[in-house]
């Protein structure tokens, strides 16, 4: 019984905790009532396309709408050939034909919520990650209508985690508050990831653990993950994200 009482309060310490003090906070503050309500308009954090005629690659993400909001974020991609004067933005939502290109802004406010800049690619450097990006797009097995779960996945999270794996050199890791994100879309309940040297293993996105360079170490109960940054002097807490005494690389 020692054992269980330990599992039991471990799990409502890391993760009940800090989830039911995160919709607390949530639930206080200002939301819109619907996504009719919401501002999808550009927050301008990213530079005006037409600028310059570099390639250019982004992955941004914001917290979603609703409760979900309060535990979870929406993730998607930017990318821009060279001596094109518009960006090309390309995400997965829960209706419809589930992969959108071009439906919002470049760097559109979701739900409200401004984005922040995960990945910044610019130049030859970008030029050489767009073929990668394209083709792992295309490649996504769960484009078709129908395939999108918002719980454990495969979600909009879960589409952007699988283009990052799948083209070498897009080295960017989605935040531990991107729900879905760990959702096995190979179909493999163990993956090494080369790229960033980590091993993650899930068990269909229920729960997960994962371990390396990149990761540190991940506990993923219910989508919600729980960790260590060693790179970053950093703590995972669920619901809240990564606080760290050294600042992330875009």
């Amino acid at each position: 019984m020692r054992p269980l009482k330990f599992l039991l309060l471990f799990v409502l310490l890391v993760y009940i905790a800090p989830v039911a003090l995160a919709a607390l906070l949530w639930w206080g503050g200002s939301h819109p009532a619907s996504w009719r309500d919401a501002d999808w308009t550009s927050a301008g954090v990213l530079p005006v396309a037409d600028a310059s005629e570099d390639a250019a690659v982004y992955v941004l993400s914001a917290r979603t709408g609703g409760l979900k909001g309060a535990v979870s974020e929406h993730s998607w991609i930017v990318v821009k050939n060279p001596g094109k004067a518009s960006y090309e933005r390309w995400d997965k939502v829960g209706w419809g034909s589930p992969i959108r290109r071009n439906a919002y802004p470049a760097d559109g406010r979701w739900y409200s919520n401004a984005p922040r800049v995960i990945l910044a690619r610019n130049g030859p450097a970008a030029e050489a990650l767009i073929p990668g990006i394209r083709a792992a797009i295309a490649a996504y097995p769960f484009a078709q209508a129908g395939g999108y779960h918002i719980f454990p996945g495969p979600n909009s999270n879960t589409f952007i985690a699988h283009v990052l794996r799948h083209v070498p050199g897009l080295t960017a890791t989605l935040s531990p508050l991107a729900v879905g994100r760990d959702y096995p879309s190979e179909g493999q309940l163990a993956y090494y990831d080369a790229d960033r040297g980590d091993l993650r293993l899930s068990l269909l996105g229920y729960a997960g653990v994962t371990v390396g360079r990149s990761a540190g170490l991940e506990l993923n109960f219910l989508g919600l993950v729980a960790g260590i940054d060693p790179g970053r002097l950093g703590i995972k807490i669920p619901a809240f994200g990564t606080f760290a005494f050294l600042p992330d690389t875009v």
